[in-house]
């Protein structure tokens, strides 16, 4: 049998006093990092809002941002949209139906779906899609020195990659966001007649019965800082990509993972905002 050498009690103390001051660096070095995180995205949403105002911008390359999102995420949004109003109206029948208001299932879902289903679910997804994808590209810019070659050329990275790409996730998700509410009414209706029988016209009409302008004001505003939160936080995380290979992959899920939680409290944010009106 081994033999265990006891450790003198004057020698423990000092391995025990230790052990809080390592802690308490390990925590002063994860606020260090986090601060300074947070001060290098305060002064990249500053010269990315500097370029945007600026002279010279790149429509071009605007244009072809706003494709490549729309063309990207179209079909994702299409099924997703019809999915959600199928489910929506298939889950919530059989309770109207105990209570004999299945006529304000119509109502119901349209209000459901424009107020808030439709805009969050739109963003979490293009989070996925839209910021992976921007953190992607420009981390493997960064990685294979493309950015830096820009720079010595007298060529501003934040005016021709970010700006356009901010802006166009910011303008295309409103516009994605109205497709998917569309879908998810039609979806609406085919759960309707899965039971039932009710025409398009009359469904329709019993669904925007209830729906007001305050309903669907609030949601579009919201949607545009959506659509900014995703494109700021795709381009800060690709652009501030480490070198090597495996930082491209890091640089795509950080963006997915920190833009889907911003989404989420910028809801929150305009949802208090809005009942406060």
């Amino acid at each position: 049998m081994k033999k265990t050498i006891p450790i003198p009690e004057n020698e423990m103390e000092p391995m025990q006093k230790m052990r809080p001051k390592e802690i308490s660096v390990k925590k002063k070095n994860k606020l260090e990092v986090f601060l300074a995180d947070v001060g290098n995205a305060t002064g990249f949403v500053l010269k990315v809002f500097k370029n945007i105002f600026g002279k010279d911008f790149e429509f071009n390359q605007f244009l072809k941002q706003c494709f490549a999102i729309g063309n990207q995420s179209l079909g994702l949004i299409s099924v997703t949209g019809i999915i959600i109003g199928l489910v929506l109206t298939i889950q919530s029948r059989p309770v109207l139906v105990n209570f004999g208001a299945v006529s304000m299932l119509p109502g119901m879902v349209a209000i459901s779906i424009i107020r808030e289903m439709g805009p969050v679910i739109t963003a979490l997804i293009c989070a996925g899609k839209i910021g992976s994808s921007m953190g992607a590209e420009i981390g493997s810019m960064r990685v294979t020195e493309q950015i830096d070659a820009m720079e010595v050329s007298s060529t501003n990275p934040i005016k021709f990659l970010i700006v356009p790409r901010v802006l166009a996730a910011t303008f295309m998700l409103p516009l994605l966001t109205l497709y998917a509410d569309a879908l998810g009414i039609l979806g609406s209706w085919i759960g309707a007649n899965i039971k039932g029988d009710v025409s398009f016209v009359l469904f329709i009409s019993q669904a925007f019965s209830g729906v007001e302008f305050s309903d669907l004001f609030p949601a579009v505003v919201k949607t545009f800082f959506f659509g900014a939160v995703i494109g700021f936080v795709g381009c800060y995380k690709g652009f501030n990509a480490g070198r090597g290979t495996e930082s491209v992959g890091i640089a795509a899920n950080s963006a997915v993972v920190m833009a889907s939680l911003l989404v989420i409290i910028v809801d929150l944010i305009a949802v208090q905002i809005t009942d406060l009106l």
